[in-house]
């Protein structure tokens, strides 16, 4: 059964999550961005501006923390976090902070598992450091650079427009699905310009073999074989002929072999990825929560490092995107967050996207009564 937990990830993943239980693991954690961030609703439950999520660390609320990761025994996760305790004094207590709980999403990823961890400029850098610690340099597989909007004004810099996504694997035998893209308009126009008589569309490739190797030499159609040769044996080129693969095009003088557009693979997905709008306030899927990611964005994640029927977990799920995603997909998930409005709306998303034919879910971690109330109010007071 998938689950939505309500609490703090660090706690959930301890108390409910089994170690190496997970195919996949996607956290869009708050940047140290040192603000809050604000929802609004107006519907009958809630007719107000609500703080979704604080975005503010400090040595006073992690010092529990901080305590907990020195009697870890992690010696150079501790070393490097006292480093920054000097270098970078401003991000030692979000970093403290993150460092327990990506110790705890390793220990669930299963051994074939991967993780992703999108940020921003503002902590990429540092945590970048203490993933390499947790997961190991060797297990690192990607920086994605996802272009995020195109339109930014910054004073006296370079206009800031991307976000980073990392992407490790817990070890070398890990789960990957190659994914294509779908063609570029323009690619296609500019190199797909011929159609037959069925109304495909395809383009002619050369059939000459490169200089500097010797092909295959007899005559095709009318015409003898170029000084290299021809790319592919007698046989084979008969069987294209047959299946009328292989013609003079036209403007042409040498035969050419017919490539239909509906046969050919899009390009690799590469690491920049810009294909990808963000959510805008008019965009069909905005929730007008603060962070919301696109859901091609996470389709493409859990397409190309799991497969249907694995579990995929997000410990700062938000708005749900990624639960919405691996529901689509026909995953299994977990979803935690510490914010009861994000709850509230992961349930109402997911009702009215997928209705009678939504799979069980269960939500725990919410409060059952008094002292449960208080406990949670503790964690994210301004959440209620």
């Amino acid at each position: 059964m998938n689950h939505l937990y309500l609490g703090d990830c660090l706690n959930v993943l301890r108390e409910n999550i089994k170690d190496e239980s997970v195919d996949l693991v996607y956290i869009d954690p708050p940047f140290n961005s040192k603000r809050d961030y604000n929802i609004f609703f107006d519907d009958k439950e809630i007719q107000t501006q609500r703080i979704a999520f604080e975005d503010t660390w400090t040595l006073t609320n992690i010092q529990d923390s901080l305590t907990e990761l020195h009697t870890l025994e992690h010696e150079d996760l501790w070393a490097l976090l006292i480093v920054y305790q000097k270098v970078a004094p401003h991000a030692f207590p979000y970093l403290v902070m993150m460092s327990l709980r990506l110790l705890e999403l390793h220990r669930v990823l299963k051994p074939t598992g991967s993780f992703y961890l999108h940020c921003d400029p503002t902590m990429s850098h540092y945590l970048k450091t203490i993933c390499d610690i947790v997961f190991k340099p060797m297990n690192f597989r990607n920086e994605i650079v996802w272009k995020r909007t195109s339109a930014h004004s910054d004073a006296k810099r370079f206009a800031r427009v991307s976000d980073n996504i990392f992407f490790y694997s817990k070890e070398d035998n890990f789960q990957w699905n190659s994914l294509k893209t779908e063609h570029d308009p323009n690619y296609i126009k500019s190199h797909y310009n011929n159609t037959d008589e069925s109304g495909r569309t395809f383009r002619y490739d050369n059939l000459v073999k490169p200089k500097g190797s010797k092909g295959y030499f007899y005559n095709l159609l009318g015409c003898a074989p170029p000084p290299n040769g021809w790319r592919m044996p007698e046989d084979r080129a008969k069987l294209w002929l047959e299946q009328g693969r292989i013609e003079i095009p036209p403007k042409g003088k040498v035969p050419a072999f017919k490539r239909f557009l509906d046969e050919t693979e899009g390009a690799i997905v590469k690491n920049i990825w810009d294909d990808i709008p963000p959510i805008n306030s008019q965009a069909k899927e905005a929730l007008g929560y603060p962070t919301q990611k696109p859901k091609a964005l996470l389709e493409r994640i859990i397409k190309a490092s799991s497969n249907e029927g694995d579990t995929v977990l997000d410990g700062f799920c938000g708005c749900g995107t990624t639960i919405d995603a691996a529901e689509a997909l026909h995953r299994n998930w977990i979803g935690i967050d510490i914010s009861p409005i994000a709850i509230s709306l992961i349930k109402r998303r997911l009702k009215d996207t997928y209705g009678n034919h939504l799979n069980n879910f269960e939500v725990r971690g919410t409060p059952t009564d008094e002292q449960s109330a208080i406990e949670l109010w503790k964690q994210n007071p301004n959440a209620f």
